[in-house]
């Protein structure tokens, strides 16, 4: 499988994202601010990853501290380090606002530095145990993204009543696979257990403008781990329900609201009425950090917009191709639209994600389980499943 992040000691490396899949470029992260800047320009991006770095970047920023010499002043007291602890956590989740995974584990690492001053620990102690909350964040995301794509994928082959020699053919959108996470996916990892498993027809993904984390990602992924695979425009997902037999939609997540309402990539909306059209199921698969309880529905996600050239640029490999000196691929960027038209933010409505009503979505797939609604009912119950 590819991997966003990779570490050694405490040096931390990330793919640059931007450049695949023609570059395959690591970033070594050595600050805080150098974190926030690669979340935030989408260098690495999918909620569990940002998540990860921004944990595993602040236990390596810690864990100088506690390994230098001369020991910062934030090391004099447990009321220091809570100063100097909130500012990075708060800086931080200012990165991504949308993906409450990255919100999760600043408050997973803030009620670590409460309970440890509440213990009466100094604040050598109360740092150690801080870095050992935050390797977990990533620690333990491997084996929640198994368990839950296990899950995804027993609930459809359940749902279909799937026959021995009978397979599966599922839609995605958007990237959630090993590049989204710290390894195996959400909803891709569902696509791939049953590749695993035997129980997978194909797997079609959307392209995912404007940023084609489809295109460009999933198909990467897709073929890494030769998976049978189609890509379709996002225009294209009415045509090919139409068309040909897909038996479900799986998607990720990037903050699930207390009645089931879901933020994900924008088109994950349209595709979720579409697949209603078509009687398709349509789950939604993401780890129970996801799940903010805080919020009642999804009016009240933030929904991040991003700027407008954005949407009027793309990148990639020269085609036909072209080679540097050193042999790679030239790669560049170019703008597809009319001069000026990226000037202003009001000329180009560009949200980062959409949210799916409840009652579109069949289930949530948890590492917990997998909860659905009730017979007549249009908001989940997710309290089995958080």
């Amino acid at each position: 499988m590819l991997t966003s992040i990779r570490t050694e000691g405490e040096k931390i490396e990330i793919v640059n994202q931007l450049l695949l899949p023609h570059t395959t470029e690591y970033l070594e992260i050595n600050t805080i601010e150098e974190a926030h800047e690669a979340i935030k320009s989408m260098k690495i991006r999918g909620a569990p990853a940002i998540a990860s770095l921004a944990a595993l970047t602040f236990a390596a920023s810690l864990s100088k501290a506690l390994a230098s010499l001369d020991r910062p002043s934030f090391l004099s007291s447990p009321e220091a380090l809570e100063k100097h602890v909130t500012s990075i956590l708060d800086y931080l989740y200012t990165a991504r606002p949308t993906a409450v995974n990255l919100g999760a584990a600043t408050r997973r690492i803030s009620r670590t530095l409460q309970s440890s001053k509440d213990a009466g620990k100094d604040a050598v102690t109360i740092a150690r145990d801080l870095v050992a909350v935050a390797r977990l964040v990533s620690d333990e995301d491997y084996a929640r993204n198994k368990k839950m794509s296990e899950n995804g994928s027993l609930w459809l082959s359940a749902f279909h009543n799937l026959q021995a020699g009978e397979h599966l053919n599922v839609l995605t959108v958007c990237n959630t696979g090993s590049l989204a996470t710290s390894g195996y996916g959400t909803a891709l990892g569902v696509i791939t257990y049953l590749h695993e498993t035997q129980r997978l027809g194909r797997a079609y993904f959307t392209q995912t403008a404007p940023y084609h984390q489809g295109s460009r990602l999933t198909a990467l992924e897709l073929q890494t781990l030769q998976i049978p695979s189609t890509m379709i425009c996002d225009t294209m997902v009415g045509s090919l329900f139409q068309h040909r037999t897909i038996h479900a939609v799986a998607v990720g997540a990037d903050r699930i609201a207390q009645n089931g309402d879901t933020a994900n990539k924008i088109g994950t909306y349209n595709t979720a009425v579409l697949a209603a059209r078509h009687n398709i199921p349509f789950i939604v698969v993401a780890p129970i950090s996801t799940v903010d309880l805080d919020i009642k529905d999804g009016s009240q996600i933030p929904i991040e917009h991003r700027p407008s050239t954005e949407a009027c640029v793309v990148r990639g490999a020269l085609y036909p191709p072209r080679f540097d000196s050193d042999g790679r691929r030239e790669l560049a960027q170019v703008m597809f639209t009319p001069p000026g038209l990226d000037s202003d933010e009001e000329n180009v409505y560009n949200p980062s994600f959409d949210v799916t009503p409840a009652e579109l979505i069949t289930a949530i797939v948890t590492e917990k389980g997998v909860a659905v609604r009730r017979e007549g009912e249009n908001v989940f119950d997710l309290c089995g499943v958080v």
